[in-house]
């Protein structure tokens, strides 16, 4: 179970506060997104920033800050955002040169990007961690020459397409489940992670029998 922007249900998304109840609430990774400040500064939030990262809000944490809460507690799922700040600041370089400084277990790392070009560079710098390519703009099938997985949007998130994937060996992995059926379902149909605001939710969802 994969807590999205750690469990932003209950505590304010892509926070240190929101990474620890995904860690009290046992989820297995938390997914959190990455920008660049406009002075350079790897911090955790889903929009583009356009300022410096004194303007920020306070509790807006770094990539470090997030890499370090979550070692040898969590697993970290770390999405690259944009293409264009992916070439701009060397996105994908640095966000690989924190993990890397951190000493962080490649398998508990998962890269995730609707950026083609990011997970290509993920995987030539290093092979050993996993990626996820979105697959909304990007054919399966052509994800599956190069990517570990592939992240499907719930609204779109086909049998057909799920079952596309595994044949081709590829994770799968659904964005952004926060119904109950739903969850089962999805789980019924074998697929390797769920991303849920509500990890608490989900995991009470697959352990309970269902009425």
């Amino acid at each position: 179970m994969i807590a999205h922007r750690g469990a932003s249900w209950d505590a304010p998304e892509n926070t240190i506060a929101a990474v620890r109840r995904a860690i009290e609430m046992g989820a297995d990774y938390v997914e959190v997104d990455v920008q660049a400040t406009r002075d350079g500064e790897l911090v955790i939030l889903h929009d583009r920033v356009k300022v410096a990262r004194a303007a920020l809000p306070p509790d807006t944490p770094t990539l470090d800050e997030v890499v370090e809460e979550c070692a040898g507690k969590i697993g970290l799922a770390v999405e690259i955002k944009s293409p264009y700040l992916h070439r701009r600041h060397a996105l994908t370089a640095r966000i690989l040169e924190t993990v890397s400084a951190r000493r962080v277990d490649p398998d508990s790392v998962v890269v995730l990007s609707f950026s083609r070009s990011a997970i290509l560079e993920t995987r030539q710098k290093r092979p050993e961690l996993r990626t996820i390519q979105h697959v909304a703009y990007v054919p399966i099938r052509a994800a599956a020459r190069y990517a570990w997985g592939v992240g499907f949007d719930d609204a779109r998130a086909s049998r057909r397409g799920i079952a596309l994937a595994q044949r081709l060996g590829l994770a799968t992995t659904v964005y952004t489940v926060n119904n109950q059926r739903r969850i089962r379902d999805l789980a019924a149909l074998g697929v390797t992670g769920i991303f849920t605001d509500r990890p608490d939710l989900a995991l009470a969802t697959l352990t309970r029998p269902s009425a």
